[in-house]
């Protein structure tokens, strides 16, 4: 598995703006092949942001690279700028791709 991770320093204040941008986008992951699962994730606030991170599970990262050659990942980040014309970015993203070395499940609990 490959995990595809971009990591946002929101500013303070436009937190539900970010999260409006990618609630309400069409992202097309889920017709790619290779793609298993996305998360949002929030993180911690600082003095003048707040951190988040988009969070996907690929196959392999043949899969998470072919995602980013598609017309489906142009046409999903070509709609997911923000409609105020204001950057809701201190900087710009922070890409990081791990391979996946080891997993471990609960087997017998809900998540």
């Amino acid at each position: 598995m490959f995990i595809a991770m971009n990591r946002f320093q929101v500013k303070l204040g436009s937190e539900a703006a970010f999260e409006t941008v990618w609630r309400t986008r069409e992202s097309y992951l889920g017709s790619m092949a290779g793609f298993v699962e996305f998360h949002l994730l929030k993180g911690p606030v600082t003095d003048d942001h707040t951190l988040y991170s988009s969070h996907t599970v690929w196959v392999d990262k043949a899969a998470f690279e072919a995602w980013t050659k598609s017309e489906e990942f142009r046409r999903a980040h070509a709609r997911a700028d923000n409609k105020t014309g204001e950057s809701l970015y201190l900087g710009h993203p922070k890409f990081e791709g791990f391979e996946v070395i080891m997993t471990e499940r609960k087997t017998n609990a809900a998540a």
